[in-house]
């Protein structure tokens, strides 16, 4: 009788698992934190040459500023599948159930983020003055979307 219980629970379990979403199995939660990487790891380079923290190089903060634009203007409509919140992902992903509910005011965010990435790409290789100058609305364009759609950090 106990070979027959513990049968039944692992199935329960094994069903449960295969029947609970997870970041192993959903891939658009994978490749919206690996767009958000993009993201951040070329805004680190620009704001790293704004800040001083590295000498400003023509050539790599355009590259940086292009590489931004091109991340923002991808297509990104399939990394957002309903259902994967962070309400029902918990632990997963910081992204709130907001997104879904929102959705115009989410696709307006998405725009002025693209309009913010490409006037750095215009002026990010012109001298440091300009990449300095467009640093600002950068950081509104990111925070637009994060204050709003994402789960603070504690």
């Amino acid at each position: 009788m106990t070979n027959i219980i513990t049968k039944l629970a692992a199935t329960a379990a094994i069903t449960l698992a295969m029947a609970t979403p997870s970041i192993a199995a959903n891939p658009a939660i994978k490749a919206r934190q690996a767009l958000m990487q993009i993201y951040v790891f070329n805004i680190s380079q620009l704001g790293a040459m704004a800040k001083g923290v590295v000498a400003y190089d023509s050539a790599a903060a355009t590259a940086a500023a292009n590489n931004l634009l091109a991340a923002a203007t991808m297509d990104q409509s399939a990394m957002w599948p309903q259902g994967t919140d962070n309400e029902a992902m918990f632990g997963e992903t910081a992204a709130l159930p907001a997104i879904w509910t929102t959705y115009p005011a989410v696709a307006e965010k998405g725009k002025a983020l693209v309009e913010v990435a490409g006037a750095m790409a215009a002026v990010a290789g012109t001298d440091l003055a300009s990449l300095q100058g467009a640093m600002g609305a950068l950081g509104g364009g990111c925070g637009g979307c994060h204050k709003q759609f994402r789960q603070p950090k504690d």
